[in-house]
């Protein structure tokens, strides 16, 4: 503590008297770490936050990112400070190779075992190395039904010139392009030239009819009624769904993304077993189950699924059924091939 003005004449036995009570009270009340945590917005049940700051006698402060490419950019930029962040699995295994990320000590995240073996099944990090799922969540069509008229669950929807100024697709590159290449017919982790020229050239036919490009204010839009479809992740159209029952969600026939969101430690993390603790925290099958509920994003934590509610539990839009399932893909790390999604994305930018 500084001393200001004329109180610099007590300064010596200010000092005796706080030497003394320091004694006599341990030293003073320690000042609370700060976990700092990167994520998506409106990604976490607020009072479950609270609970963790409680019982780890911390403070959680988070800051928010519309992109995994954002996110990227920011770091590599130089940006530090953060302890967890919740990139999607593709982006992990590129920042782990670039040895932006701490390897997990699994003896500090005993709630691992709770973790679905069906869905490592298909991870990037099977063996969650450096990294431990927090949701998925499937890419697919809102829209209201009260507006749009012969709805087909298709990426064609977005042909539709009738709706035209009233849709919304993703701001990202690999979900966007990935739902053009499915509608072609080909694998949304397609590094053949000719199959992204062609997907290039679908979404900049799409784009003439959208309103924009966008990630975060699609599901207010579509609750307002401002658009009338949009493009968009489960939990987020669930969420405004429980709200306005006119709104409908479909996956397209063509198939999808199933995307997981996972929890990795940064390289530059400061708080890395209180890091550990929030991650192991979230995988508690009660927590878990609180968390979907809020969400409406999946926690892949098999132990929590019983513990769901039914209207939950009986989702498609939550659990998929086997045969649309069979349809969608995961997005992968595409290593260097992935300049080939940033040179289609920069064309549809530009219009070209």
């Amino acid at each position: 503590m500084k001393m200001h003005g004329g109180f610099k004449f007590l300064v010596a036995a200010a000092l005796a008297v706080v030497v003394f009570l320091a004694a006599g009270c341990g030293g003073g009340k320690k000042a609370e770490p700060v976990l700092h945590v990167y994520t998506w917005s409106d990604y976490i049940k607020p009072e479950l936050v609270e609970r963790f700051e409680k019982e780890n006698r911390c403070r959680v402060v988070f800051d928010t990112f519309d992109s995994n490419e954002a996110m990227y950019a920011k770091l590599k930029a130089g940006a530090t400070g953060y302890d967890v962040i919740t990139p999607t699995s593709y982006m992990v295994s590129l920042m782990q190779s670039q040895g932006m990320l701490l390897a997990l000590d699994h003896a500090l995240l005993p709630n691992r075992v709770h973790v679905d073996a069906e869905y490592l099944g298909i991870a990037i990090d099977k063996q969650m190395a450096y990294s431990v799922p927090y949701m998925l969540t499937n890419t697919g069509i809102a829209y209201l039904k009260s507006k749009v008229a012969n709805f087909e669950p298709s990426w064609g929807m977005f042909n539709r010139a009738d709706l035209k100024g009233r849709m919304v697709m993703l701001n990202d590159m690999r979900e966007t392009i990935g739902a053009a290449l499915k509608f072609l017919g080909f694998s949304l982790n397609s590094t053949d030239p000719a199959e992204l020229a062609k997907a290039r050239d679908v979404v900049l036919g799409w784009e003439a009819n959208l309103a924009k490009f966008e990630n975060e204010q699609y599901k207010n839009g579509i609750a307002s009624g401002e658009f009338l479809l949009v493009h968009g992740y489960s939990g987020d159209i669930l969420q405004v769904q429980a709200e306005v029952a006119d709104i409908a969600f479909a996956m397209p026939r063509e198939g999808g993304a199933i995307s997981c969101d996972d929890m990795v430690i940064a390289r530059s993390a400061q708080q890395v077993k209180l890091a550990h603790a929030y991650i192991n925290f979230l995988h508690d099958p009660a927590v878990a189950a609180e968390n979907t509920g809020f969400t409406q994003f999946l926690c892949p934590n098999k132990s929590s699924y019983p513990l769901l509610e039914s209207a939950i539990r009986e989702n498609a839009g939550i659990f998929l059924p086997a045969d649309v399932k069979a349809k969608c893909e995961v997005l992968n790390d595409l290593g260097e091939k992935n300049a080939l999604y940033v040179k289609v994305w920069d064309e549809i930018k530009r219009g070209k």
